[in-house]
């Protein structure tokens, strides 16, 4: 492979302005699109040798043929255009979204002559002010319920309107007491217009004045005897407070916010968007991001923004970002035209909105940890993944047991193995297993002796037929069942987490043991390449493909179940160390813990300040300090 790409331009030829840009192959098909305030810059970055470049950056750069670039007078022109292109070519190497939600809004058509309230998915109804986006639908028909008690309005559809104006009979919707409009015979257009312009007014602020105004009233009639008046108004107070109830209050009555939190991997972003009106949440909007490229989090953002404000939604004045993206300024400058208004975009650090931030966070956590899940699980997605990883590896057979292997450590000591099990593209936990190991120069010698150990209840023994048990005989029977039981079966595959030079290693254990029939690989976590023995090159599965999920999660679940028991390890060791010590019960060595963080810290403590720990006094110091430095 050349390291000089046939289609680079010369650095001189490249503009210094703001830009667009895109690579596209020898069919034309477009690969990517980007946007650089100094496309000179940007496209340098691209350029460098390719292998100082992102696994998938260099893929995507050798399979290009051509580049072209737009030069634009603005940061905001070249976020236009480079949006504008992404929906008119569909690049494979940019962020593909994934929302099969098409969100539920609450309407309200303003440019009527009488306006009515309506559910919709539809974005751009003219003159229409939108509330939401909502989860469910049902969310909003409870709303528009509620709200309706409160302020009644029409809801009937234009043609039945239209009819009943001409008609001078009440439309349908109004006869069985479901629409409020002039249609119904009972109040003007004027007099309806204010009732819409109180509900616009409520569900635009979520105000508790209006509350307090409407309860004076129904009070003032209730001593005046007025009483239909007064319970009118009680009615309509019950609604919007329970409208008010529906939604959790998260800030102050004053705060407008829209909320994104993103959580990512190699491959795959999470990204949750929390719509906090009046300090309260009144909706929830979710998606997926399937990378090609290493894309940074503040790339992600400007992609989402575009996403989120493509349509009916109008940004509020303040959002709340993990991380401001390079183009801050033309992005509050873009969502400004939108609104209407001053918009600024904040990376919050600290207080009440960093909370809630955290909390939008550990839902995107979650729904991307579901996300993957769900796509190892599928039997579809699983069988498909697994044909691929045949196909991928040059396998016989499907994989249908894999062992993965992860070694996990602190600094050289308490050195624990993992292996866990994946049959037919699911976990048996029953089958996992950890391994202690005492000593080892490093990760690749860990690797090897814990193949080793497993490999030994599969390889062919060395010993003479004489000292075989006898499979004939009730005992000999019971050793060869409990032997097949620690370790059930052969697998398939066998993964180790890492690399080169961790792959030479497992196919040393393979090999000193005598196993055959075994295919091995190894990824490796930073590009999430696939590794095979012998092999200079690495194996690319597509980065949305189920394969390269389930060999992820195999992956992760490895590491997830060392860790877990290194820790344990490292504990019962901190705890063994200090319950060593004369006068230390399991209460003091909690404090003590609690105190100093970990036992190093507390190596260096000295005796003044260990005394200084709650029931410590100045003798057991004393003690603890020359046990410990000893």
């Amino acid at each position: 492979m050349a390291d000089v790409l046939s289609y680079r331009p010369r650095t001189g030829e490249i503009p210094t302005t703001p830009g667009v840009y895109r690579f596209s192959d020898d069919s034309g098909r477009v690969l990517y699109v980007g946007k650089a305030k100094n496309l000179r810059a940007r496209l340098a970055n691209y350029f460098a040798p390719l292998h100082s470049l992102h696994e998938r950056t260099r893929r995507m750069v050798t399979t290009a043929s051509a580049l072209e670039w737009t030069v634009v007078g603005t940061e905001v022109e070249a976020l236009q255009l480079e949006w504008t292109w992404i929906n008119e070519f569909d690049p494979p190497f940019n962020v593909k979204f994934k929302d099969d939600k098409s969100y539920p809004y609450l309407a309200v058509t303003l440019a009527d002559e009488a306006p009515r309230a309506l559910m919709t998915r539809t974005a751009g109804i003219r003159g229409a002010r939108y509330f939401g986006p909502y989860p469910q639908v049902w969310a909003v028909q409870q709303t528009i319920e509620l709200m309706l008690k409160a302020f009644p309005i029409r809801t009937c559809n234009n043609a039945n309107y239209k009819r009943a104006m001409q008609s001078g009979k009440p439309c349908f919707a109004s006869q069985i007491g479901r629409c409020f409009g002039p249609c119904s015979q009972n109040v003007s257009v004027e007099e309806h217009r204010a009732r819409v312009d109180q509900f616009v007014s409520f569900m635009g602020s979520q105000d508790r004045k209006l509350i307090n105004k409407l309860t004076a009233e129904m009070k003032e009639a209730a001593a005046e005897q007025h009483y239909e008046v007064a319970a009118k108004r009680r009615d309509q107070v019950t609604a919007l407070t329970a409208i008010l109830e529906k939604s959790a209050v998260v800030l102050r009555d004053t705060v407008d916010i829209d909320l994104f939190a993103i959580e990512q991997d190699e491959l795959a972003a999470a990204v949750q968007m929390f719509i906090v009106r009046g300090g309260r949440v009144r909706g929830v909007r979710g998606w997926m991001l399937d990378k090609e490229l290493d894309v940074s989090t503040g790339d992600l953002i400007d992609s989402v923004m575009q996403t989120a404000y493509t349509g009916a939604a109008v940004p509020p004045r303040e959002i709340i970002v993990p991380e401001l993206p390079d183009d801050a300024e033309a992005m509050e400058t873009w969502l400004a035209g939108i609104s209407q208004r001053k918009v600024r975009i904040v990376a919050a650090q600290r207080g009440e909105k960093a909370a809630l931030l955290a909390t939008a966070a550990q839902n995107a956590k979650q729904a991307l940890m579901l996300y993957k899940t769900r796509r190892s699980s599928d039997f579809v997605a699983r069988s498909k993944a697994l044909e691929d990883i045949q196909e991928a590896l040059g396998m016989p057979a499907a994989p249908l047991r894999m062992e993965c292997y992860d070694v996990s450590h602190l600094s050289g000591t308490n050195i624990v193995a993992s292996m866990v099990v994946f049959e037919d593209g699911l976990p048996r936990k029953d089958d996992y297993r950890r391994f202690s190991i005492p000593e080892s120069t490093d990760d690749t010698d860990s690797i090897y002796r814990t193949l080793m150990r497993r490999l030994a209840y599969l390889a062919p023994s060395a010993e003479s037929d004489e000292q075989q048990p006898d499979p004939a005989s009730p005992t000999g029977l019971e050793q060869i069942e409990q032997k097949r039981k620690k370790f059930r079966y052969q697998p398939n595959l066998l993964i180790v987490d890492g690399g080169q030079p961790q792959v030479a290693a497992a196919a040393r254990a393979l090999a000193d043991s005598g196993v055959t029939g075994i295919q091995l690989c190894g990824i490796a976590k930073r590009l999430e390449e696939i590794w095979l023995p012998d092999s200079d090159y690495p194996v690319i599965l597509p980065r949305n493909s189920d394969a390269l999920f389930l060999i992820q999660r195999i992956r992760d679940e490895a590491h997830r179940f060392a860790i877990t028991h290194q820790r344990a390890r490292r504990k019962k060791d901190i705890s063994s160390v200090l319950s060593e010590i004369p006068g230390l019960g399991p209460a003091r060595v909690k404090v003590l813990l609690q105190h100093f963080g970990s036992v190093a810290r507390l190596k260096e403590a000295t005796e003044e300040s260990i005394s200084e720990v709650r029931g410590v006094g100045p003798q057991l110091a004393a003690t603890i300090h020359h046990h410990l430095r000893a």
